[in-house]
């Protein structure tokens, strides 16, 4: 759904008093977090797409991945999963097989149980995962706690959307989008972990409205600015090239530019293909982190330590006329 018609959706809801919801529909975050006890919570949220690889396996992978990376950027650790399947009757179940346990070996990977789900008939095939996670209060993470000051970290670059949209038209090979297709299998469970041990003030994960996208959100939930350097902003192999034909663009990268138009404050020199791609729809994107100055070294190497990359790719400042402000290389 687009940005613009979900956020009239939200903020047309009912708003709970319910003092255990710590986390609800209020800032955009990324899951819901319920308090059972002084120190336990639970954390759910859920996500679903169509296809976005040809193999089975590995999109039921990808699905799982995108899914769990919701609990993990809350600070949460996933336990189980239900998913939701959509899948056309003419196709051969065997393809439905192997979406599930390519789901259910990335589930296994983060240490979380399928325990149900729930399927229908349609006319293409539509999967995802509702995932369940718990946390101690007093360690979540939310994305409306980044402070003036604090350094802005990416876990991930920048580019599924067009990467994929490109491999669906056969404009390029598998081959050609492994680097995407090995990131978005790539759990955020290590990214998640650093943040907790180093202590950071805000999170959330990039998927569907784009790195800025997702940076408003977390700006303006927070009552800050941010100063994203679109020169310290990873891409992809290809991506920047990719996206120049408007053939490889995703539908969301047009609406997601529109419903920033007057939120987001873009230099004239970063050029046209970077700032398509910094409003490109991520798919098990990696995680954008708040993070005090001082703790950022400890953060980045935290990181590294497990396998993660970490690049730093603005700061957080007091609140401007625009909530974000992109800079030039």
């Amino acid at each position: 759904m687009e940005a613009s018609a979900l956020m009239q959706v939200l903020h047309q809801l009912p708003k709970t008093d319910d003092p255990a919801l710590l986390v609800g529909t209020e800032t955009s975050d990324d899951a819901a977090v319920y308090r059972i006890s002084d120190d336990l919570a639970v954390v759910t949220s859920l996500d679903f797409f169509p296809p976005i690889v040809d193999d089975p396996y590995t999109f039921g992978g990808i699905a799982a991945a995108n899914a769990l990376s919701d609990i993990y950027a809350m600070g949460a650790t996933p336990r189980f999963a239900t998913n939701m399947v959509c899948f056309p009757r003419k196709l051969d179940t065997s393809v439905l097989l192997e979406i599930l346990r390519g789901s259910t070996d990335k589930l296994r990977e983060a240490g979380a149980l399928l325990v149900g789900g729930h399927s229908i008939e349609d006319r293409e095939i539509k999967y995802g995962l509702s995932v369940t996670g718990f946390v101690d209060p007093a360690r979540m993470v939310t994305n409306s706690g980044a402070k003036e000051g604090d350094l802005l970290l990416l876990t991930k670059p920048i580019g599924t959307g067009v990467i994929t949209s490109a491999v669906k038209a056969g404009r390029l090979s598998e081959a050609g989008a492994s680097e995407a297709v090995s990131s978005m299998l790539a759990l955020n469970r290590g990214a998640s972990e650093a943040m907790i041990e180093v202590g950071v003030n805000a999170c959330t994960d990039i998927t569907g409205f784009g790195l800025l996208g997702h940076a408003f959100e977390m700006a303006d939930a927070s009552g800050v600015s941010m100063v994203i350097r679109s020169g310290d902003v990873p891409f992809f192999r290809g991506a920047t090239e990719l996206v120049l034909s408007r053939k490889n663009r995703p539908r969301a990268i047009a609406s997601n530019m529109d419903f920033l138009k007057d939120r987001v404050e873009v230099s004239p020199d970063v050029t046209e293909a970077v700032e398509l791609l910094l409003h490109d729809p991520q798919t098990s994107g990696g995680l954008l982190i708040s993070v005090p100055r001082e703790r950022a070294g400890d953060l980045r190497n935290g990181l590294e330590e497990r396998g993660g990359d970490a690049f730093v790719i603005g700061e957080v400042t007091r609140k401007m006329p625009r909530t974000i402000v992109v800079e030039g290389a």
